[in-house]
């Protein structure tokens, strides 16, 4: 063969690949006998950036704000918490019942909702979850103004915003998806002793609102029914005024004719006079007239008078006692202190910054390990 051919066949002769990562290939499979032999002799640096990560994760987690949660279970009240509400409320019963003329009385169940336990238990959880009474007792809070003090806010929209933070730390949800009885209130705070006080405050602060609510409802209905019936007293007054004014003026009339008739006696075969009673005679029509003009009491006219007016005196003698006190709700597990933390999780955070500088530490290596390789080969 001559010399030409052979430079030729050099020439198509393919070099042997180099691999660029500085790791021998077969069958394109890592050796990963000589990874872990670069990993284990920079195991130093893997086990200092390890170390780094985990004194850096414990400080935040030793460094960083903690959040405690207090809770509590509870129930819609029983009979006897709000039996004191109950009488207050059913005390105004009789003003809202009808009395019909044969004696029978048709009850109105008005009244009933006001001491229904379902709907006072909902009161207090909607008032519990409402961002206006959370608002005004988190302001009024002297661990919470502590929490700006500390934090420095000052500026309104931070003041504002570190508000709608904390309404989110206060709530009552359903413990149990398949009962709407059960609710647990829950209140987190920046230590164990502050949420549980928060907690106790803010239930009673609830509490305490909804005691008011509930007795501006009651005055609310009852001076709403006090109109109703003074409404109603008007008119049946002004009927029964313009009934004896009619009833006088055929009276006069009558009268006017038994004169002209010379009738003094009644006369008892004049039956088919429907609109004059002349048949009673003058002296008789004289006396009805005298008496219509005596009438003072118009319930002698119309008995709704009389009912009406027995109804507002009933009313006015009838006050709402504001030292009562009630419940609407029933703990099934009273407020306790809470034992473990919610933020931070300590040992979570140092073992996820453990492994977070393994990682790291492991990808340095490579990388430099790769790089290193690579310009030993350019070289």
């Amino acid at each position: 063969m001559s010399t030409g051919s052979k430079e030729v066949m050099q020439q198509h002769t393919p070099s042997p690949q180099v691999p660029l990562n500085g790791f021998e290939h077969n069958a394109d499979e890592i050796d990963l006998l000589k990874l872990f032999n670069v990993l284990w002799l920079n195991r130093v640096k893997i086990i200092a950036t390890s170390l780094f990560f985990a004194i850096a994760a414990s400080l935040y987690a030793f460094t960083a704000q903690q959040w405690w949660s207090s809770k509590a279970i509870v129930i819609p009240a029983q009979l006897n918490d709000f039996s004191e509400y109950q009488f207050q409320v059913k005390q105004f019963q009789p003003v809202f019942d009808v009395y019909q003329q044969d004696g029978t009385i048709l009850v109105n169940k008005e009244l009933n909702v006001l001491i229904d336990s379902e709907n006072l238990f909902q009161q207090f959880i909607n008032s519990f979850n409402s961002l206006a009474n959370k608002k005004t007792f988190l302001l009024s809070s002297e661990q919470f103004q502590q929490y700006l003090a500390t934090n420095k806010i000052s500026d309104k929209e931070d003041i504002s915003r570190t508000l709608d933070v904390w309404f989110e730390k206060i709530k009552a949800v359903t413990a149990d998806t398949e009962n709407n009885e059960i609710y647990t209130l829950s209140l987190q705070a920046t230590t164990d002793e502050s949420s549980f006080v928060l907690l106790n405050s803010y239930i009673a602060f609830v509490s305490a609102q909804v005691f008011k609510d509930n007795l501006s409802n009651l005055t609310a209905v009852t001076q709403a029914k006090e109109n109703e019936l003074k409404q109603m007293l008007t008119i049946f007054e002004a009927q029964a005024s313009n009934y004896i004014d009619v009833e006088k003026q055929r009276s006069l009339l009558s009268l006017d004719i038994a004169k002209a008739a010379k009738l003094e006696q009644p006369v008892a075969n004049i039956t088919d006079n429907k609109l004059f009673d002349i048949q009673l005679g003058s002296n008789a029509l004289q006396a009805k007239v005298k008496a219509l003009d005596s009438i003072d009491n118009l319930g002698v006219v119309d008995p709704n008078i009389q009912q009406i007016q027995a109804k507002l005196s009933l009313l006015k003698a009838t006050k709402i006692n504001t030292d009562i006190s009630f419940k609407t709700f029933r703990f099934l597990e009273n407020v306790e202190m809470p034992i473990n933390r919610d933020k931070p999780k300590r040992p979570r955070i140092i073992v996820l910054g453990v492994l977070i500088g393994c990682l790291f530490g492991v990808v340095m290596v490579l990388i430099q390990h790769s790089v290193s390789k690579r310009r030993e080969e350019l070289s």
